[in-house]
C-alpha cells in the first residue's frame, strides 16, 4: 500500500506557461526572467544521485521527516523527489516510519543509510535547497544582464532625490551607469561619494533572480547571502509556479573598503562544512561592486586593478576550485572605484584609460550649502535662524578658509539636536548652538 501511494503520479505544472507570465515591479519595470519550475529531474540540471545525497543528509540532521518537508527543504516540487526517495528505499537506506496525512509518509534512516549519510556529511555538510547548475546560472545572468537595462534622467533624478546634485554631475553619472562597466568617483571626503556609489544601482528599479546555491563540478558555492542581498516577496509570485531554488532580490550593491584582500576575490572553501562562499564580485553580479577608499587596500592598487580590469572588459571572470581547476563565471556588474585621492596618484595613465569614466565629486557652493542646511533643519523640525547660518559661515568657515562639505549641515545639525535635547532646550539653530556644534565637530580638524 505504501509503495503504491509513493509511486502514484503527482500532477506536474506546466512550466512553459510559468515562463510566459511576466511580473512587474512596483516601479513598473518588467522582471525579464522567471526560473521555470522543473518538471523532471533532468530539468533541475542535477543527477538523481545528487538529490539522494541531500535527502540522506537532511534525514541525518533532522531524524524523521515527511516527504512534504523534504521537498520544501530542498525547494523542489514533491514529484521531483519521488524517484530518489523510492530508490533510497529500495537500497534500504531509508524506511517509512509511519503515515503523514494523504499520500505522504514519515521517513527515517536505516542503519546502512545512517552510515552513508555520515560519510556524505563529513565530505560536505550542506543539506539545504537543491543547488542550481553553473550553466543555468550563467544563462540567467545573461538574460538579466545590467547591460540590457536602460536608464533615463527621470529615473536617475528619482534615485538621487535625497541628494543635492548638479545637472552636470547627474548627466555624467547617467552616462557611466548606462555604459555599465566602470567609473572612478574621486574628490575630497564628505561630499557623498560612498552614498552615490550605493545608490547607483537603485536607479534601474529592477529585481534579479539568483540561485541560493550553485554546483560547479560537484562543488557547492553558496551564492545568496542575506548580508549582501535583499530578498523581495512580490504578491504576484504567489499566483505562479517557478523554480523555488531561486530567490528574487533587489539588484545588489556590494561595498568593500580598505579591508579588501585578494583572497576575497576567489572562492573561499570552509573546511568545516565543505561549502565554498561566493567571492564579492560573484555576489555583485547583476548590480554594482563598490570599492570604497580605493588606494587604502592591503595590496598595491596595480595588483587590484590587474585582477579586475580583464573581467571588466570581457564580462567573465575565472575562479579557482578547491580541486585546482579553473572555471569561468559571469562578471556582469558596474564597478565603482571611490577614492579621496587623485586617480593619477594611484594608477598610471594606461590603467586610467581602461576605466571609461572619471567623475569628480566636488563640495557645495555657498548657496547649495545654505539651502541644504535649511532643508535638513526643516526635516527634523528645527528652527533655523538665517542669521545663525550666516554667522556659521562668517565665523567658522571664512577666517580659516575651511572648505564646505555636503556632510557638514547634517553632522552639525545632529550635534545641535543632541545639545538641545540634553539641556532640555527648544531645538533651534542659534549662535550659541552653532558654536557648541562647531567646537565638538571640528576639534582637531
Amino acid at each position: 500500500m505504501a509503495s503504491e501511494i509513493l509511486e502514484a503520479p503527482i500532477p506536474v505544472p506546466n512550466a512553459q506557461q510559468t515562463v510566459e507570465k511576466r511580473l512587474h515591479t512596483p516601479e513598473g519595470s518588467p522582471v525579464r526572467f522567471i526560473p521555470p519550475e522543473p518538471a523532471e529531474i533532468e530539468d533541475t540540471g542535477l543527477q538523481a544521485h545528487d538529490l539522494e545525497v541531500l535527502i540522506l543528509k537532511l534525514l541525518l540532521k533532522r531524524g524523521t521527516v515527511t516527504g512534504r518537508t523534504i521537498a520544501e527543504s530542498m525547494h523542489l516540487p514533491r514529484h521531483i523527489i519521488q524517484q530518489p526517495l523510492e530508490r533510497l528505499r529500495s537500497e534500504l537506506m531509508i524506511a517509512i516510519k509511519g503515515s503523514s496525512g494523504l499520500e505522504d509518509f514519515v521517513f527515517q534512516l536505516t542503519e546502512a543509510g545512517f552510515d552513508r549519510a555520515r560519510r556524505e556529511d563529513q565530505h560536505c555538510s550542506y543539506a539545504g535547497a537543491a543547488p542550481v547548475s553553473l550553466d543555468a546560472y550563467m544563462a540567467a545572468i545573461s538574460k538579466q544582464s545590467i547591460q540590457l537595462s536602460s536608464l533615463t534622467m527621470e529615473k536617475l533624478r528619482s534615485a538621487f532625490s535625497e541628494m543635492c546634485l548638479s545637472e552636470n554631475l547627474l548627466s555624467q553619472l547617467g552616462q557611466a551607469i548606462n555604459d555599465g562597466r566602470g567609473l572612478f568617483l574621486f574628490g575630497p571626503p564628505g561630499n557623498g561619494k560612498t552614498c552615490l556609489s550605493e545608490l547607483v544601482v537603485s536607479a534601474f528599479g529592477e529585481y534579479l533572480w539568483i540561485p541560493r546555491t550553485v554546483t560547479i563540478d560537484g562543488e557547492l558555492v553558496r551564492l545568496y547571502d542575506p548580508r549582501s542581498h535583499e530578498a523581495v516577496e512580490l504578491p504576484q509570485l504567489k499566483d505562479i509556479s517557478y523554480d523555488r531554488r531561486w530567490i528574487l532580490i533587489r539588484r545588489p550593491t556590494i561595498v568593500v573598503g580598505g579591508e579588501l584582500t585578494m583572497q576575497q576575490l576567489d572562492l573561499q572553501v570552509n573546511p568545516q562544512t565543505g561549502i565554498s562562499e561566493a567571492p564579492v564580485q560573484l555576489r555583485a553580479n547583476g548590480g554594482a561592486l563598490v570599492i570604497d577608499d580605493f588606494g587604502r587596500q592591503r595590496m598595491p592598487t596595480s595588483e587590484l586593478l590587474n585582477r579586475l580590469i580583464v573581467p571588466m572588459e570581457k564580462h567573465h571572470d575565472y575562479l579557482n576550485l578547491s580541486s585546482g581547476r579553473q572555471i569561468a563565471v559571469p562578471f556582469d556588474m558596474l564597478i565603482v572605484f571611490s577614492t579621496n585621492l587623485e586617480p593619477s596618484d594611484l594608477v598610471d595613465e594606461a590603467f586610467l584609460r581602461r576605466i571609461p569614466y572619471k567623475i569628480e565629486v566636488e563640495g557645495p557652493t555657498t548657496e547649495e550649502y545654505v539651502a541644504l542646511f535649511h532643508e535638513l533643519a526643516s526635516k527634523i523640525d528645527c528652527q533655523c535662524d538665517p542669521e545663525a547660518v550666516d554667522y556659521l559661515l562668517e565665523k567658522h568657515y571664512l577666517p580659516s578658509q575651511r572648505p564646505l562639505r555636503f556632510c557638514h549641515p547634517r553632522d552639525l545639525l545632529r550635534q545641535i539636536r543632541n545639545y538641545c535635547e540634553f539641556h532640555n532646550q527648544p531645538l533651534a539653530v542659534t549662535r550659541q548652538t552653532v558654536d557648541v556644534a562647531v567646537k565638538n565637530y571640528f576639534a582637531g580638524l
